[in-house]
């Protein structure tokens, strides 16, 4: 069957069309972690530098970073995590935890997270109207796209 021409409209594919291309979360990742500087960057991520620079690029454009002047000569810049970059930590969090589970289930993660309790962190999602975790089966879609339903479009339905 061919891809269809107009695909569900969708929050999680329209973040993806940010942050999905390849490297992009690593680098929200090193600079959620303090390692702003290009050369870090460079470093912890193994990316090429002409490809790095093209994620930061889009990145700062679309908002989720933003670069900053730590030296003059040469110019070199440092790059923070935006209020919506910064929100995307939790969805980092929660994808580590993932691989931790289901790609080290020996139990030898490669990097532990600690709470601001002392503990090692266990990121959950929960309903914020009511606390309890989510679970798959819990929750029910409502498309509210016009012409759009659970199953797929109205007139494929």
């Amino acid at each position: 069957m061919a891809a269809p021409k107009d695909p569900r409209p969708c929050s999680i594919a329209d973040a993806l069309a940010l942050v999905g291309e390849k490297y992009s979360l690593l680098v929200l990742r090193e600079v959620c972690l303090g390692n702003g500087r290009f050369d870090q960057l460079v470093r912890n991520i193994g990316a090429p530098r002409d490809i790095l620079a093209t994620r930061l690029r889009r990145l700062v454009d679309a908002g989720i970073l933003t670069k900053r002047v730590y030296s003059e000569r040469p110019q070199r810049f440092e790059y923070l995590a935006t209020q919506a970059g910064l929100e995307l930590q939790p969805v980092l969090l929660t994808l580590m935890a993932w691989g931790d589970r289901h790609l080290h289930p020996d139990g030898d993660r490669p990097m532990v997270i600690e709470h601001g309790c002392g503990k090692t962190l266990t990121p959950v999602v929960t309903c914020a109207a009511c606390g309890d975790p989510v679970r798959h089966g819990d929750s029910t879609a409502h498309p509210q796209a016009p012409g759009w339903t659970v199953t797929g479009p109205e007139a494929a339905a």
